[in-house]
């Protein structure tokens, strides 16, 4: 009988509406949140420190990351109306923001930022309405290089992860490269060699390895777990709320960009999920949920949601979509925000054992966007687009010192390798045709994609 419920659990997480038992279902949800839990957490910690912001409102801040990733990461699994994509989306605290946020915060001070992530919000929720309008700018062509560019500029974190951790005395030591190694050759070994469990949930078990074999080392501060609180519940409106038009202006024009992510993670779940393209609802579903879900966040102190590409890399990985496991996650996320010493256990996770996780997610999104792109076909029309859109939107987030005298909004844009790369496809796209030859090869390279 126990083997025979086994083998139905193993079906079941390969299935999106299947209910796998918790004691399946919570390791594979749990891989997905120390993927995105350093993530969730670092963009308010970098904003905080530049801006000189109080350790108590810190944690605040970061206590509402956590609640809010967890509820709107639910939201986004098991819809409410037309809010919601019905798939399994990781929702975090977006990183896109961080530069607008550090110059408004820098400017007007905390309250600012988060009138104008409340306000811009809006912006992606009128997006998300009539998405179904704009459906048709978005083949795979130009999702496909979203992704693809969202890999390549995740990989540098990966790395930065693997060595230690940015700004860190011991960055790049050889103990922080053989943690990263270990978990890096544990994922590799478990997804090659082993089964059931023990392969889908490769990640989970490195992640823990790495962090047992780090206590010994002297990488982990339990210090954060003894200071954190047992029990703690957030209030709204705790650090006001201030307006100013041209941050609002600011993070209204990065939400719309940042919609052009939340498509290329939601187009790399479905393509693995059943092999097709994000239809219009779910699209409108997932960008609605993150506005709303950004809207909220604000209004409990703290910063903007995003669609995180690692949990769609973790899904391209490990093939496992079901809706079921990946809810137990953002369950423990919202313990994790409410119980700060349960978050503060994961928090004090080595940069490095999470750096050997992640490296090879990041490039799996990659992958996955290649795929996307195969499916369109390498017809002269597609790849001018291609080269233009990686040659120009990537070249110059490589080297952001050369844009360092331009103009203020194309700089921004030019630093900003998925935003430039995503929208260069998009215009491109639209402006040069597709002639009836080009067609034909894109239905055939679709074909041959499929099988």
């Amino acid at each position: 009988m126990a083997d025979v419920k086994t083998m139905r659990d193993q079906e079941l997480i390969y299935q999106l509406d299947g209910k796998p038992s918790l004691g399946v279902a919570i390791p594979l949800g749990m891989q997905h949140v120390l993927a995105m839990f350093i993530g969730n957490i670092a963009p308010i910690i970098i904003i905080t420190n530049l801006l000189g912001i109080p350790q108590e409102q810190k944690v605040i801040m970061l206590q509402c990351a956590m609640i809010f990733a967890g509820l709107v990461t639910l939201v986004q699994i098991y819809p409410i109306g037309p809010v919601g994509a019905r798939l399994p989306i990781v929702v975090g605290t977006s990183f896109a923001f961080v530069p607008s946020a550090i110059a408004v915060g820098k400017a007007y001070g905390i309250a600012a930022i988060l009138c104008a992530s409340f306000i811009g919000s809006f912006a992606a929720l009128l997006l998300g309405i009539f998405i179904k309008n704009l459906r048709r700018f978005f083949p795979p062509l130009v999702t496909g290089t979203v992704l693809i560019a969202i890999g390549l500029s995740l990989m540098p974190v990966g790395v930065n992860y693997f060595a230690g951790g940015v700004g860190k005395p011991d960055y790049g030591s050889p103990e922080n490269l053989l943690l990263g190694f270990i978990v890096l050759i544990t994922v590799i070994l478990l997804q090659r060699f082993a089964k059931g469990i023990l392969n889908v949930a490769a990640i989970l078990i490195a992640l823990v390895l790495g962090y047992l074999i780090a206590i010994p080392m002297g990488k982990v501060d339990f210090n954060v777990v003894a200071q954190a609180a047992w029990i703690s519940f957030p209030r709204p409106l705790m650090f006001g709320f201030e307006f100013h038009l041209d941050a609002v202006i600011k993070f209204a024009i990065v939400y719309l960009i940042v919609a052009l992510e939340i498509i290329g993670n939601l187009s790399a779940i479905t393509f693995v999920a059943e092999n097709r393209e994000a239809n219009e609802r779910e699209m409108g579903g997932a960008i609605i949920a993150d506005a709303l879900g950004s809207a909220l966040a604000a209004l409990f102190n703290s910063m903007p949601l995003n669609s995180y590409g690692q949990n769609a890399g973790i899904i391209a990985l490990t093939r496992v979509v079901n809706r079921f496991a990946v809810a137990t996650g953002a369950i423990f996320l919202i313990l994790a925000g409410i119980i700060p010493k349960v978050g503060a256990v994961a928090a004090a996770m080595p940069p490095s054992v999470l750096g050997g996780a992640v490296i090879i997610v990041f490039a799996m999104i990659m992958i996955t966007g290649m795929k996307m792109i195969a499916s369109s076909g390498f017809t002269p029309r597609n790849t001018t687009i291609l080269a233009i859109a990686f040659g120009v939107g990537l070249s110059f987030s490589f080297v952001p010192a050369a844009v360092e005298h331009m103009p203020g909004f194309l700089k921004a844009f030019l630093e900003d390798g998925v935003v430039a790369a995503g929208i260069l496809a998009l215009i491109l796209n639209a402006v040069f045709p597709e002639d009836k030859k080009e067609a034909a090869v894109k239905v055939e390279a679709a074909a041959q994609t499929a099988h």
